[in-house]
């Protein structure tokens, strides 16, 4: 169930409110002794999180898909680029040489023993999972306030949180995206397409800026370019997989004025934080946080608020 950005700050009964991690998205199904983690895009993340599965397999109910976000701390915050040096890593001694541990909040219940819950409460589903699972590192349940709004989501954002999760109380869950589930967030941020890159400046490596848009309909809009928050690694790795998807002329709508733009086809979906949108609807101060394999490139669109 997808959650709708809004800039809504007063709500009143009947809302329970969870802080927003900086993760990625994860759908963990136990049938039996078999568990399956399946990201948005439905890709199995099962060799990619063995801890999780691990977790999971040792509940003692053995029927559940549950929904939640697997995330990376830094300190006492999540960090998605620390999770993204984690992401795509199958091999054991890759996994422990990345130094990055791996923590699964859980907050939904989709099914129990066979029975159908998404047409219950949120409330009712949340008390079901806290009686069915047990948490223990890595795996937590998220917490929750029955009460919140402006204030609260100052705190989180005084923390360091990305924002918050409003949720109707007595709302079912949805396979759609509804104004139920509400984005409240600290600072401006979403996924983009990538429609091409520049090549490296001077000393730098791998590659200069990412190309970035997102779609309206059909048509891949153009956004403007990132060229900062990228380490040494995070120069060279998307670097690689982009020369694979070079093309001759560029997949944006309209003219982009870039002289040095070399043009790839629009697979690769990148996670962008910034200040604000610009009046001709370009980012103002883009900057980079890691690439994301669980987001299609055709779901990307402009995140606008509503209330």
């Amino acid at each position: 169930m997808p959650a709708t950005l809004s800039d809504r700050r007063e709500f009143g009964e009947g809302w329970l409110f969870e802080r927003k991690p900086d993760g990625v998205r994860l759908l963990a199904v136990r049938e039996g002794e078999r568990v399956r983690l399946l990201s948005r895009t439905g890709q199995r993340l099962d060799e990619t999180c063995p801890e999780i599965v691990a977790a999971l397999a040792a509940q003692e109910c053995a029927d559940f898909p549950v929904d939640g976000e697997v995330v990376a701390f830094t300190g006492g915050r999540t960090e998605f680029a620390r999770l993204q040096r984690r992401m795509g890593l199958t091999r054991r001694r890759d996994i422990e040489a990345s130094g990055v541990a791996m923590t699964y909040y859980v907050f939904d219940l989709l099914r129990l023993e066979g029975a159908d819950t998404r047409r219950l409460p949120l409330r009712v589903r949340k008390s079901l999972l806290r009686r069915a699972q047990s948490c223990r590192t890595p795996q937590r349940r998220t917490p929750h306030r029955d009460a919140g709004g402006a204030e609260l989501l100052d705190r989180a954002c005084a923390r360091g949180w990305e924002g918050l999760i409003a949720k109707r109380a007595d709302g079912p869950y949805r396979t759609s995206r509804s104004t139920e589930w509400l984005k409240l967030k600290c600072a401006q941020e979403q996924e983009f397409v990538i429609g091409g890159f520049t090549g490296p400046a001077g000393s730098r490596v791998g590659l200069g800026a990412l190309l970035l848009g997102h779609y309206e309909g059909d048509l891949l809009r153009w956004a403007g370019k990132a060229g900062t928050g990228f380490d040494r690694r995070t120069l060279l790795a998307p670097r690689e997989r982009l020369d694979g998807l070079r093309r001759d002329g560029s997949p944006f709508t309209g003219a982009v004025r870039e002289a040095r733009a070399r043009w790839v086809e629009p697979e690769l979906v990148a996670q962008i934080a910034f200040t604000e949108w610009t009046r001709d609807g370009t980012l103002w101060h883009p900057r980079f946080l890691g690439l994301r394999e669980d987001k299609r490139p055709r779901d990307v669109v402009r995140e606008r608020p509503s209330r």
